[in-house]
């Protein structure tokens, strides 16, 4: 006797910054099934974090089926990239997908119910495989531009917070070397050639090694100095 299992007919994932999709269940997948993926925010200060669920083989959220949108919000006000958003991807026996993201620091969450198989057609199924290998070498393309400009983004980010905060720490001519490297990033970062767009941010990073080391070592200063006023005052 054979025993046949149900499994996904297309890829359940989330959409990320820049609209890339960030794949949790694989197509094929046998279910019932769970996944799970840890996310951040890419904006300082972000209380309310927008989840968009995504069915398809797609590189790009926009080409693949959008099934559900949901709000997790109350999250409290903090530096990019300092939130912890878990997402977990849950599909029953029955073929009904629960997806829940929490924010673990404030243990706020949101959950949202939907069936991934309503008004799919096998029809749709094939054609979208399809689409996947016949657009796969653009979508890969596209999908690396984006991830070389968030990173440029998220590059650009610290070391403007690192320039505000530590500019007491260096001369005036590193501060003008540090400065042309960061214009020299930010058009490279307009432009479409993400290899131009990686060099530039190694660049960045190699030009603010200086930087970030003067201040490490200022925070731990600060924090031994902090250690001893306790420990004075517990005296």
């Amino acid at each position: 006797n054979m025993l046949l299992l149900d499994v996904t007919p297309l890829s359940l994932g989330i959409e990320t910054l820049g609209g890339i999709v960030s794949v949790l269940i694989p197509r094929n997948t046998t279910i019932p099934t769970n996944a799970r993926e840890m996310f951040t925010t890419s904006v300082d200060g972000q209380r309310v974090v927008d989840m968009h669920v995504v069915q398809g083989e797609r590189e790009l959220a926009k080409d693949c089926r959008s099934l559900a949108r949901f709000e997790l919000s109350g999250v409290d006000p903090m530096p990019a990239g300092m939130p912890k958003i878990e997402v977990v991807f849950l599909i029953d026996a029955n073929g009904i997908l629960q997806v829940t993201a929490t924010e673990l620091r404030t243990g706020k969450a949101a959950a949202i119910e939907v069936r991934p198989t309503y008004g799919l057609a096998e029809g749709d199924v094939d054609r979208m495989v399809e689409e996947s290998f016949t657009y796969a070498e653009a979508d890969v393309e596209a999908r690396l531009l984006i991830e070389a400009r968030n990173e440029a983004d998220t590059v650009i980010t610290h070391v403007e917070r690192a320039l505000r905060q530590g500019e007491a720490l260096i001369g005036a001519q590193e501060q003008q070397t540090i400065g042309a490297v960061l214009d020299a990033l930010r058009r490279a970062r307009a432009t479409e050639d993400r290899e131009l767009i990686r060099e530039a941010t190694t660049a960045m990073n190699r030009a603010t090694e200086h930087l970030a080391e003067l201040m490490m070592d200022a925070a731990l200063k600060a924090a031994l100095a902090s250690r001893r006023a306790d420990q004075a005052l517990e005296k």
